[in-house]
Formats: C-alpha cells, structure tokens, sequence
C-alpha cells in the first residue's frame, strides 16, 4: 500500500475508497491526494 506524499515509482496507483487511477511517469514524483475523494491510501 502506498499512502499521500510517499515516492513509491513508476507505476498506476489505486485508490482504496473510490477505486480512482494515478498514473507516475517516473520515480521523483510523489503520490497525490485523490483528485475524486482526497483518500490518501493506495494500491499499486
């Protein structure tokens, strides 16, 4: 699981409230809230 404000890499990460998609390109990003829900947790 990733959470809000960590770096976890490339990848598609889901979200665990509303099942909503972030994509990173590359492995400086880091993961956002939610942009549908503001949830914090993530499934690769």
């Amino acid at each position: 699981m990733a959470t809000t404000g960590e770096k976890p890499g490339i990848g598609v990460y889901m979200c665990l409230i509303c099942s909503q998609t972030i994509i990173l390109f590359n492995g400086v990003e880091t993961l956002p809230p939610c942009p549908k829900c503001h949830g914090s947790e993530f499934q690769p």
